[in-house]
């Protein structure tokens, strides 16, 4: 088929607009003998009835092993070079209580990064020494909470928090944990990075400032220094920014040895996964493996031992394990002027929108989409699924192939939004935010139940006051 003229460079006419592009969809689907998209033993008909549309999914076995093979893959390429390793889940990616009990299952510590995501892991029984709290402008209250429960280690992002957890500590008579922010300079996405000397961001410490800001924290009786971290970006395809960023880091933490311990060095995540049938992310062995084998060389050059490592995977492990479900509700064709005339673009309009993901609308994110409720011999045409927002921004999939009959009531999936869909939805519109749900083993259950309109009036005071 010739390349559409709407359509972007990277994107090709498939031969056949059922299949299922490798590595974009989780482990389990896959077409039953009616041509109907499954997950985890359910069909998308089954879910669709049971719980509506929008509807997020989560295949579980998909996110256990994910979480299970990041934290073996990494424990081997470091215990080769003489260390061991912390997998800490970014929970920003997507949190519930039963997701935080998943990773906990699988050996993985939990990080997050405001009061409510802390509040949502100690909700699901996860000890404090398991949890790691970020954030660049923690509260007093937020501090006081992760003191009080224990949390194993708080990030400290700038001089200002040095003595507001230092005081917090102190008050309650105990010697918390604390690793510092630092930015290496190093920036990356997907396949490109950047290395300067300084980032104009607004997270953590220069590596200039950061001995200073340590030598204040050893100061602190109430705080114990354990190490520094870092975090270079996200939806990152390759090793080299990670081993650069690892290179400036451990020249730092060399440094910092000279005036006592330095237990620890945590990497960061931002690891990448693929959203369409372009997408090519390295095997995160691979990047394991590089980071391992540059750490090591890099400690042995500078005469130091190598410090105990920490990750912190967030979409890596959710991501691919999540698609959502919507109903087509209305199509139409729009004619676009292009040079030497003009072209046909499908709009497919869903039941859901920008409110369920935000991705394509803040970052101009890419995904697919595929009909799920049946398979069709037509043709492929080009499509773009708009949501029902009243926003011209309000794009779903910006450029995909269905088969051309696709039509009101199709059941449609897009595959890859486990990471940053759910975490980042909201009730524009007044839209009530969908449930998710968890399927395994052909059981389906909710693990987040959907609002209604009665919980988004529910907050409206001024429905209890009686008009003028």
């Amino acid at each position: 088929m010739t390349h559409h003229p709407l359509a972007p460079a990277w994107l090709n006419a498939p031969d056949d607009a059922n299949d299922l592009a490798p590595g974009v969809w989780s482990d389990s689907v896959a077409r039953n003998d009616a041509g109907v998209l499954c997950v985890g033993g359910v069909s998308v008909t089954d879910l669709a009835r049971d719980f509506g549309t929008p509807l997020y999914v989560i295949d579980e076995a998909t996110a256990r092993d994910r979480a299970s093979s990041i934290r073996a893959v990494f424990s081997e390429a470091f215990a080769a070079i003489g260390t061991d390793v912390s997998v800490y889940y970014a929970s920003k990616a997507f949190l519930s209580t039963e997701v935080a009990r998943w990773m906990v299952a699988a050996g993985l510590r939990i990080d997050v990064a405001s009061g409510g995501e802390l509040a949502v892991a100690l909700a699901a029984g996860v000890s404090g020494e398991n949890i790691g709290l970020h954030g660049n402008n923690k509260s007093l209250a937020e501090i006081e909470r992760a003191v009080a429960a224990r949390v194993g280690t708080i990030v400290l992002d700038s001089a200002v928090e040095v003595e507001r957890v230092a005081a917090v500590a102190s008050a309650a008579g105990v010697v918390q944990r604390v690793r510092l922010r630092v930015n290496s300079g190093v920036h990356a996405h997907t396949h490109e990075f950047l290395a300067t000397a300084h980032e104009d961001q607004k997270f953590g410490t220069s590596i200039t400032q950061a001995p200073a800001i340590v030598a204040v924290i050893r100061s602190h009786a109430s705080l114990d220094f354990v190490g520094l971290h870092c975090h270079i970006g996200s939806q990152i395809f390759d090793s080299g920014g990670f081993v650069e960023s690892a290179k400036r880091l451990l020249g730092l933490h060399a440094e910092l040895l000279a005036g006592g311990p330095v237990a620890e060095l945590n990497l960061g995540g931002g690891f990448g996964i693929a959203y369409t049938s372009v997408d090519r992310p390295t095997d995160i062995a691979v990047i394991a493996a590089e980071m391992a084998r540059v750490v090591g060389e890099t400690c042995r050059d500078l005469g130091v031992a190598v410090p105990h490592i920490c990750i912190e995977p967030g979409r890596a492990v959710i991501g691919t394990a999540g698609l959502t479900l919507y109903t087509v509700g209305t199509t139409k064709t729009v004619t676009v002027d292009v040079a030497g005339g003009s072209a046909e673009r499908l709009y497919v309009s869903v039941d859901g929108g920008m409110s369920d993901n935000a991705r394509p609308a803040l970052y101009g994110s890419d995904y697919a989409v595929r009909i799920a409720s049946r398979e069709s011999s037509a043709a492929p045409v080009l499509v773009r699924v708009a949501g029902k927002h009243c926003e011209s921004g309000d794009i779903l999939v910006n450029a995909d192939y269905l088969p051309g009959d696709v039509a009101v009531d199709d059941v449609l999936a897009v595959p890859a939004t486990g990471a940053y869909c759910f975490s980042l939805a909201s009730n524009y519109n007044y839209l009530a935010r969908p449930a998710v749900v968890a399927v395994v083993d052909g059981q389906a259950r909710v693990i987040v139940r959907g609002e209604t309109e009665h919980d988004l009036l529910a907050r409206d005071a001024g429905i209890e006051r009686t008009p003028a």
